[in-house]
């Protein structure tokens, strides 16, 4: 079993791959309070409740967009498995270029999209990540990454639209049953759904007048909720980050 863990800003995503299979995925909120010890008895706890036993466990990966975490989570797992995670970033191998003014800033989680991206869909290729930022980023018929859009996520901007005002409400992401709104929660519903699937299909105007007509792969938390509503072509892969990291894991590992 290798284990693969994404932390992202909002949530910590746990996959456990074997024999090229992910047997589990789980998920569990971020929290740059808790500790070591903490974070050991959530990923324990996890594992064991898939019917994992500890020896099990060969290996472990981890892509991080939150530093504070890293040697954190890190020191769980060895603290449970006596294995020292491989953590990607500078130095790790991926098998693609990062075609960018900056490699070093871009976030593990792109390169673990695309990593994913090109080993197991078609590229050239557009990826669109949602989570807490929206991220649109291409790779071309190598998978190298070209480079990305980020776009405030779903979720941040329902948090500012009912933080912001003293009258709108917290609501759901459920598609309403028509674009114009007759009351308050379907006229922020479809703001939200309609609105972004929207954005997105617009951002996928400009890309491909830049690019050409490429494949289109979604993925993250957000995507099943907003993705059903654009009017492009999408494949939603919904453990791409995950896929990347096995990818990463084995050209690091296999003699």
């Amino acid at each position: 079993m290798i284990l693969t863990v994404d932390i992202g800003n909002t949530n910590i995503v746990i996959g456990g791959f074997m024999n090229e299979e992910l047997c589990f995925v789980s998920r569990i909120a971020t929290d740059v309070k808790k500790t070591e010890d903490e974070y050991a008895v959530i990923i324990r706890n996890i594992v064991a409740l898939n019917h994992i036993r500890t020896a099990e466990v060969k290996g472990a990966i981890i892509s991080s967009v939150v530093p504070p975490l890293n040697k954190i989570i890190s020191k769980a797992i060895l603290k449970i498995y006596g294995i020292s995670p491989l953590l990607v970033g500078p130095g790790v191998k991926t098998g693609i270029n990062l075609l960018v003014d900056n490699p070093a800033q871009v976030g593990a989680d792109l390169v673990c999209t695309a990593v994913a991206a090109y080993n197991y869909h078609k590229a050239p290729a557009i990826i669109i990540d949602m989570g807490t930022a929206t991220k649109i980023s291409i790779i071309d018929k190598n998978g190298a990454f070209l480079g990305v859009s980020i776009i405030p996520g779903v979720e941040l901007g329902i948090a500012a639209l009912s933080g912001g005002t003293a009258q709108l409400p917290q609501i759901s992401l459920d598609a309403p049953r028509s674009v114009v709104g007759k009351n308050t929660i379907d006229a922020m519903q479809s703001g939200v759904v309609f609105g972004n699937a929207s954005l997105i299909d617009g951002m996928l105007c400009r890309i491909k007048e830049e690019y050409g007509d490429l494949d289109i792969i979604a993925t993250g938390g957000i995507a099943g909720f907003i993705i059903p509503y654009c009017k492009n072509k999408i494949t939603i892969d919904d453990h791409l980050i995950l896929k990347g990291l096995y990818t990463i894991y084995n050209k690091n590992t296999t003699v």
